[in-house]
C-alpha cells in the first residue's frame, strides 16, 4: 500500500483541521480581551483531535492482517491512551492541560513512527502526521503563551 501521493480529500481534511488550531491561537494573542475563551477553545479542540488520532490506532489494530495477537492487543490498549489524556485535561489547570495535550500529540507521533514499521501504511501517512503534529503543538504553545 505504499501510495506516495497524498489523496486530495486527506489533504483538505488534514490541513483544514489545522485551521481551528491556528485561528484560536491567533485570536488568543490578538484579541486578549477574550483570550480565556480562545484558550479554552484551543485546548478543547486539541483534546478532541488528540482523541481522534488515538482512534487511528484502533482502526489499524482492527484491519491489519500483519499484526500478531500481542501487537494487536498493545495497539488497542494504546489507542485509548490519547483519549484518556485528553479527558484528564478538563480537570487540570490550563498550563498543565496544555502540556499534557502537547505531550499526547508527541507520544502519538512516536507511536505512529513505531507502527509504520510494523504494518503497511501509505508512504504519505507519517510525513502528514509529522506536519499536523508540529502545527498543532506549536499552535497550542503559542496560543497559551499569553497565559503562562
Amino acid at each position: 500500500m505504499q501510495t506516495s501521493r497524498l489523496p486530495t480529500p486527506v489533504a483538505w481534511l488534514g490541513y483544514g483541521g489545522l485551521l481551528p488550531f491556528l485561528g484560536f491561537a491567533a485570536m488568543s494573542i490578538f484579541e486578549p480581551t477574550h483570550g480565556i475563551i480562545y484558550r479554552g477553545a484551543l485546548l478543547a479542540y486539541g483534546a478532541v483531535i488528540l482523541s481522534f488520532v488515538g482512534a487511528l490506532h484502533w482502526a489499524f489494530a482492527m484491519t491489519s492482517p500483519a499484526m500478531g495477537s500481542d501487537q494487536r492487543a498493545y495497539t488497542y490498549m494504546w489507542s485509548v491512551v490519547p483519549a484518556l489524556m485528553a479527558w484528564l485535561t478538563y480537570f487540570l489547570t490550563v498550563r498543565v492541560g496544555a502540556a499534557l495535550i502537547v505531550l499526547g500529540f508527541i507520544a502519538q507521533f512516536l507511536m505512529d513512527q513505531r507502527i509504520v514499521k510494523q504494518i503497511d501504511l501509505p508512504a504519505w501517512y507519517l510525513p502528514l502526521r509529522l506536519r499536523l503534529t508540529i502545527v498543532a503543538c506549536v499552535s497550542i504553545i503559542v496560543g497559551l503563551s499569553t497565559h503562562f
